[in-house]
């Protein structure tokens, strides 16, 4: 039995991010042994909450991590901490499945995290439709963007039989953005001091915490053993400032098929490690550090060679943004990238694809996501497509270029371990 709370809001935006970092951060500094999880496919929030809660931070998602598996992670986390803190994506029902759909399917309670900025009686109005559209079970509030003891007072009144868990006033500084999201916590000089500022202002509720029900995650079930098909393989993987969106779990799905992991920085100008059978260049932001990337002739000249070799190589998102012809910044500047991939990448202004795909493949569907907001044009006929969740839709283009395989798609190699080894194999989808 632990306690475990998932932090849910009407809509991005209003600071479930922020909340949960505080309170985890708060959590740590009283003592306790504290998990996070992050509902859905995301890369950058997982980061900021393990700097706050000082332990790795895992997905749980019903359609791409699947019920097992987040059974599983859940049932680990609970024999080792005192505390799971989950953070929903969007708002609260939104998605199928949805963050509701995951706290109703483990028993969890609903923390509701409220933008009270611009209102206050109204806050128990949409306190209550959360907790009742579901329904769901609603634990309490948080309330963001408090502005003095007398607004939190209107605001804990309105709630009427939920209880104000928690306030936080509004910032002086908040957490910076970029186009992706959150800026990566790597980048902030002082992002502790950042987080013990928000932990301090967090005000709360000692009684209210107290008077939480402990959840039974049950025993953790015993874990499917997975084939080695990558036994004797090392895998060169990109990972830097330009390349570091990759689930942790991809990397244990790896080792648990076999293989070695060999880390190289393409920033760096580091070439392609020598032992290397297969190279996988994972999303990130490349177009931030175009200018570099284009004068990294060591780098460059090493994935052509291992490109020409017939070397497996797998680019995600901004993996393979990096090996296409050209890369155009978000200023406009066209840079020189490695082309392996013919065709030009540009960034664009707003969003250019975001949401839960799977692809086919002959060892069947292999889930993920996709999030970008630049273009490829290429004249390179796809091999495949994904399809959208849950519309069926097409979805990202999966490009065969010799031994590279590209796509804007993020696989989240957990989902089939088959699938995932056969894309590091000479024998590819």
């Amino acid at each position: 039995m632990v306690k475990a709370l998932l932090l849910a809001a009407v809509a991005s935006g209003q600071g479930k991010t922020t909340v949960t970092a505080a309170l985890a951060r708060k959590l740590v500094r009283l003592g306790r042994r504290v998990r996070v999880f992050k509902c859905g496919p995301d890369f950058i929030d997982p980061m900021l909450l393990e700097r706050a809660s000082g332990a790795p931070v895992r997905s749980l998602d019903l359609w791409m991590v699947g019920k097992e598996l987040c059974s599983l992670q859940l049932a680990q986390a609970a024999a080792e901490a005192d505390v799971i803190l989950i953070e929903g994506v969007m708002g609260l029902y939104d998605g199928t499945p949805s963050s509701a759909d995951l706290a109703r399917e483990f028993g969890v309670p609903v923390m509701a995290v409220i933008d009270a900025g611009a209102m206050a009686q109204t806050a128990g109005a949409l306190v209550l439709g959360l907790r009742d559209y579901g329904p769901v079970e609603m634990a309490g509030v948080i309330a963001n963007r408090v502005a003095s003891e007398g607004h939190a007072k209107m605001v804990a009144t309105s709630l009427r039989d939920i209880p104000l868990f928690a306030t936080l006033p509004k910032q002086a500084r908040s957490l910076p953005e970029r186009h992706l999201g959150l800026v990566l916590p790597g980048e902030v000089n002082d992002i502790d001091q950042l987080l013990d500022e928000l932990a301090d202002q967090l005000v709360f509720d000692q009684a209210a915490w107290d008077s939480l029900r402990p959840v039974d995650l049950g025993a953790a079930p015993a874990a499917t053993q997975t084939e080695p098909l990558l036994a004797g393989k090392t895998i060169a993987i990109a990972r830097d400032a330009a390349f570091m969106f990759i689930y942790p779990a991809n990397l244990d799905t790896l080792r648990a098929l076999g293989a070695t992991l060999k880390f190289f920085s393409p920033l760096a100008d580091e070439t392609v490690p020598a032992e290397a059978d297969a190279v996988y260049l994972p999303g990130g932001y490349p177009e931030l550090h175009a200018a570099q990337l284009s004068q990294a002739g060591n780098w460059q000249a090493s994935i052509r060679a291992a490109h020409a070799a017939g070397m497996p190589i797998v680019a995600e998102c901004g993996g393979m943004m990096a090996v296409a012809d050209t890369l155009a910044d978000q200023s406009g500047t066209v840079w020189k990238m490695a082309g392996l991939l013919p065709g030009a990448v540009a960034m664009q202004p707003r969003l250019a694809g975001l949401g839960s795909q799977g692809l086919p493949t002959p060892q069947g569907i292999l889930r993920g996501h996709t999030f970008h907001y630049s273009k490829l044009a290429t004249d390179v006929a796809p091999a495949a497509y994904t399809s959208k969740h849950p519309s069926a839709i097409q979805g990202e283009a999966w490009y065969r270029a010799g031994s590279l395989s590209a796509s804007y798609f993020h696989a989240y190699f957990p989902s089939n371990p088959a699938a995932s080894a056969a894309l590091f194999l000479r024998s590819v989808i």
